[in-house]
């Protein structure tokens, strides 16, 4: 192996076994990992973890597998997940806000996931057509009709848990979309936000669309603003991450325009690189040195070269690159950094 695994059983006989395995697998690709994955079910084993646990780490190892099966062939395509309401009916004018968004998103060739359920989640596959559409079932004795628009399609996957669906959704997703639903769209809205505020997800345009004259995200606006943000629960500017809007249009435009510059981020030597298209000024990064000196730890926002380990990882190396100290804590701070990036793009004097 490349890379020894650090993770083991403790038993040299054992890890020589383990190690053996993998190789009569073909586990030509990063094996170390590999060899830890097996060493994880073997001291579950030693732990004489009971039946409960080793079927939850069983089956929820199995629905991860299965489903970066499923979306390892489109990895090159940007999607865009969609969450709402599994009662809304096709007359209501949110269905037809889904699906209008879903096929605009579908024409500028991206790709939907949705629930794959009635509802919202139904109108966002009408609208991108099954070719364009991921489906991410989740099992419930309710409420659990799969979308008739995606039923025998091979993008559909069915999980038994929650966290294992959303796994796949955060992580598969590269812009999301929130239409008014019950506990579910708030759980998945909240824990969208969270992973994002932390830093536990990457940045990504978040758009709670409406139908003109609805009032839902506007009331969950007032309340985050006024229950979370003035009691200081959360920060004044973690609303950023977030555009509320009622207009197709403005929610294409809004997760479009997020890659319009931007490409992606990485951690290099606990610095943070940011890949984009288009390069800023020496003076709009003077600018941006001083409007966002709040989150630099140290040193500055510069140009830099794709470092060793991303040339080694092929990693994006054909595109710019920026480079600077990130406080790890400010993400809606960096996700306004990002915005002000992608202004570049629009400007051509820059």
């Amino acid at each position: 192996m490349d890379r020894l695994p650090r993770y083991r059983t403790g038993d040299a006989e054992l890890d020589a076994a383990v190690a053996e395995l993998v190789t009569l697998a073909g586990a030509d690709e990063h094996p170390d990992l590999v060899f830890e994955l097996v060493v994880s079910a073997l001291r579950l084993a030693r732990d004489q973890a009971n039946r409960g646990d080793l079927k939850i780490a069983n089956s929820a190892l199995k629905e991860m597998r299965y489903a970066f099966h499923v979306f390892a062939p489109y990895r090159g395509q940007r999607k865009v997940a969609i969450f709402g309401s599994a009662r809304t009916m096709p007359e209501d004018p949110l269905y037809e806000q889904a699906r209008s968004f879903a096929e605009a998103m579908a024409a500028r060739d991206w790709m939907v996931i949705t629930g794959a359920g009635p509802g919202i989640m139904s109108a966002g596959i009408e609208g991108a057509g099954t070719e364009n559409s991921f489906g991410v079932n989740i099992r419930l004795p309710f409420e659990a009709a799969t979308s008739q628009f995606i039923a025998d399609d091979p993008k559909l996957i069915n999980f038994r848990y929650f966290f294992t669906r959303k796994l796949a959704f955060m992580k598969e997703s590269h812009g999301f979309v929130l239409l008014p639903g019950g506990f579910g769209t708030m759980d998945e809205a909240f824990e969208l936000l969270t992973l994002v505020q932390t830093g536990k997800s990457l940045p990504a345009p978040i758009v709670l669309l409406e139908v003109p004259g609805g009032t839902y995200w506007a009331s969950w606006r007032d309340f985050v603003s006024n229950e979370l943000a003035e009691r200081r629960l959360i920060s004044p500017n973690d609303l950023d991450l977030v555009r509320i809007t009622d207009d197709v249009e403005d929610a294409v435009a809004e997760i479009e325009g997020f890659y319009a510059n931007y490409h992606s981020l990485r951690f290099v030597d606990r610095a943070l690189v940011i890949r984009l298209r288009v390069l800023p000024s020496e003076a709009e990064l003077d600018r941006l040195n001083t409007e966002f000196a709040d989150i630099v730890t140290s040193g500055r926002i510069e140009v830099m070269e794709p470092s060793p380990a991303e040339v080694a990882d092929h990693d994006h190396v054909d595109l710019a690159r920026l480079r600077f100290r990130f406080d790890r804590t400010h993400w809606a701070r960096l996700r306004t950094l990002i915005d002000a990036l992608n202004a570049l793009a629009k400007d051509p004097a820059s």
